[in-house]
């Protein structure tokens, strides 16, 4: 259309003026071409400058969730401190704090992330009906929506256009900003990433009557413990605008915080950081940078001293015949992540050094014997636990696969040795 335009525009003007102006003022055409030409590119640029603008245009701001944050915000650090000061509050409004932000926090955790964004282990009707209303405690939107922006987020993860709270946008648009103006639009209408939760009949029950739920939880169950223990005001203040501020922006920091602040022992292909301190306020969300690359694992924290009461929720939860099927990374692949990471980086601190293609063979020599090693190792122990599965009655084989199983681990450990002492020495 732009097109057509100006070749009509550029049409009209020569039949009505050009004539009269070549013969009547005898105008060079030559020059006459450039003017109409130089008139055409202001008209094409004009255009332009418009489509930009309309392109660069803020998306419309969301009033809705502005007066949620806002007024809860201003609740949380001004009047329940207020009120306190005048009223006080007893041991009881903090035991239920702690209750009922620690259900709010599992209840995403768990059910909104591991569950049903990374389908990391299958849960009872029970506990998905509990994690549903939880959810909706926390006021983070359904289930569904939830999960849907957040497998985008894994998808795209810190692509500017794509990914909905990419940390590449910076820290306030990563941790709130992106809820505040309606950036994607089109997103919403049918879930299709979601296919398998719209089959889930609990998370669908959620998603439709979701802003009863929400406020049935947020009102309701404050006022209900004030009536309770003889003060609803002071219930409100604390169990509904502080628990509610705390469980917004713990989440939150885990989208920007944890893309920001901490360690990177797996991969460096995305922003996300390992942070023990965010794994604290967070119910093990922390360690971030494990997440996205091995994001099906129910577990964030590998080791056993690695805070995550997520982790051992769902474990609990296996035991008692509440959820199975946890899926769960092959130590191999985290540690020959863990390894290629490592390698990664001594070889750019290497870089500036006479030797460096010297060492950066050594280096790589011992990595690939470590990776051999490893694969090896592990090998020979998924073998001898089926043996021991599979009750073998050759009890002379599975003697001479122990004693083989032993060698292999010894030798493998000698070669993590290895490893240490040869990265320590370039590090």
């Amino acid at each position: 259309m732009t097109c057509y335009y100006i070749s009509h525009y550029l049409y009209t003007i020569f039949k009505q003026n050009i004539l009269i102006h070549v013969y009547t003022f005898n105008i060079d055409l030559h020059v006459y071409a450039d003017i109409l030409a130089h008139r055409c590119k202001l008209n094409g640029n004009l255009l332009m400058n418009s489509a930009d603008k309309q392109s660069t245009k803020k998306p419309p701001l969301i009033w809705l969730n502005i007066f949620v944050f806002s007024f809860s915000m201003l609740l949380a650090v001004v009047a329940a401190p207020v009120y306190g000061y005048f009223f006080g509050y007893g041991m009881e409004h903090w035991i239920w704090l702690a209750i009922c932000f620690t259900f709010c926090n599992l209840s995403i955790t768990t059910g909104y992330h591991r569950l049903w964004s990374h389908k990391a282990f299958e849960a009872h009707s029970s506990l998905r009906f509990l994690f549903s209303l939880g959810g909706a405690f926390a006021l983070q939107n359904s289930a569904l929506h939830w999960s849907s922006d957040h497998r985008v987020h894994h998808k795209h993860v810190d692509n500017n256009d794509k990914d909905p709270y990419s940390a590449k946008r910076g820290f306030w648009y990563s941790h709130i900003g992106w809820m505040i103006r309606n950036y994607s639009t089109s997103m919403y209408e049918n879930y299709e990433n979601c296919r398998d939760l719209k089959k889930d009949k609990i998370v669908m029950w959620q998603h439709k009557h979701y802003v009863l739920l929400a406020l049935l939880m947020n009102f309701g169950v404050p006022i209900a413990l004030g009536v309770i223990y003889g003060d609803v005001l002071g219930m409100l203040l604390i169990v509904g605008a502080v628990r509610l501020v705390l469980n917004h922006h713990t989440t939150f920091f885990i989208n920007s915080l944890a893309h920001i602040w901490g360690s990177q022992p797996f991969t460096d292909k995305n922003t996300a950081r390992d942070n023990g301190v965010l794994a604290v306020l967070t119910f093990g969300e922390g360690y971030h940078n494990f997440h996205h690359i091995f994001e099906n694992d129910y577990r964030n924290g590998i080791y056993w001293w690695q805070y995550d009461p997520t982790k051992w929720l769902i474990k609990s939860a296996s035991l008692m015949g509440l959820a199975s099927k946890l899926k769960k990374t092959p130590q191999a692949r985290i540690e020959k992540a863990e390894a290629s990471m490592l390698l990664k980086r001594t070889q750019q601190k290497i870089m500036h050094r006479a030797d460096k293609q010297q060492i950066a063979d050594k280096l790589q020599q011992e990595f690939d014997a470590l990776v051999s090693n490893m694969n090896e190792y592990y090998e020979v122990k998924k073998q001898l636990l089926e043996s021991k599965r599979e009750d073998v009655v050759k009890k002379y084989e599975h003697s001479l696969l122990k004693v083989r199983y032993q060698q292999i681990k010894m030798n493998f450990e000698q070669q993590k040795k290895n490893w240490a002492m040869t990265v320590e020495q370039y590090a």
